[in-house]
């Protein structure tokens, strides 16, 4: 059985929808910035810091997926494949400081609300909602299982999000001159943030502490390697894994006398496989007095 690792996107055609989005991020980033100053809209110049970010993260991802790409050699065994999971962690820490920050600047806005010129920064947002839509688009066309690409899909679509309280704000603002509506607003995006970044940070501590994955029950699969009419024994049994969308196990299986390990072992590979949907396998199988026959399943 062949290892599987395969996420099934091609890595040129996510750098590709990733370099795009990078692209467009950046240029209405540039303008944004030129209308916050002149409409002298901390919302704006805020919402600009926040697409400065979703830049970095989509930078990163990139960075990490050609790091990822690198075949497996010396002491990388497995390659630099958690250079992937290493992103994803970071754009979840990003998001724990823009919380931090979102919150501060809503208490000070509640305090002190600024003067906003609520038509312009309306406009613009409504603009940063569509700019967002159609980044979020092509990152979505992505590979999502990915948890380096899901992080900067979730940068976007939070900014998108942003963009939509900022709008209701300036609407709010133009149309009464209630200048706390910009502070409320960022509160809300702030909760948004701070989902995404437990979801985000939640998922990466799972692989980089080698937690079994996820919907993967340890006991589960011990079990069902007991049940196995040939098998008599399970020990050392680890399931972690590697990056998304490569869950590993291995494990020591002892078999009864006179079994035939060759066949115990393609049929429990087949097993976790179809059970379990793990491709990567690494039995060593022995009689239980006998001599090893150690193996690795492919």
């Amino acid at each position: 059985m062949g290892h599987g690792h395969g996420h099934g996107h091609g890595a040129n055609a996510d750098r590709r929808y990733l370099a795009a989005a990078l692209t467009l991020l950046l240029a209405f980033m540039a303008v944004e910035v030129v209308i916050g100053i002149a409409a002298n809209s901390i919302a704006l110049i805020s919402d600009a810091g926040h697409m400065l970010t979703d830049a970095g993260a989509i930078a990163l991802a990139l960075v990490a997926m050609r790091m990822a790409a690198r075949p497996a050699r010396g002491a990388y065994t497995f390659g630099w494949k958690r250079a992937e999971i290493l992103s994803a962690a970071v754009n979840g820490l990003t998001f724990v400081v823009l919380v931090a920050y979102f919150v501060y600047e809503s208490v000070r806005r509640l305090i002190e609300p600024p003067e906003v010129a609520g038509a312009l920064v309306f406009g613009t947002a409504l603009a940063g909602v569509a700019i967002n839509a159609v980044a979020a688009w092509l990152i979505a066309r992505a590979d999502r299982s990915s948890l380096n690409v899901e992080g900067a899909f979730q940068h976007i679509l939070n900014d998108m999000y942003a963009f939509v309280a900022t709008a209701i704000a300036g609407a709010v603002v133009w149309l009464t001159g209630w200048g706390r509506a910009d502070a409320i607003a960022a509160l809300v995006v702030a909760a948004l943030m701070a989902r995404a970044a437990y979801s985000l940070l939640r998922d990466a501590g799972r692989i980089l502490f080698e937690a079994a994955p996820d919907g993967v029950n340890p006991a589960e699969v011990n079990a069902a390697i007991i049940a196995h009419a040939g098998v008599t024994g399970v020990e050392d049994l680890h399931v972690w894994t590697v990056t998304s969308g490569f869950p590993a196990l291995s494990a020591h299986v002892t078999v009864m006398p006179g079994g035939d390990c060759h066949r115990v072992r393609r049929e429990l590979a087949e097993l976790l496989h179809e059970r379990f949907h793990i491709d990567h396998t690494t039995l060593q199988v022995d009689h239980v007095p006998g001599t090893a026959c150690r193996m690795t399943a492919r």
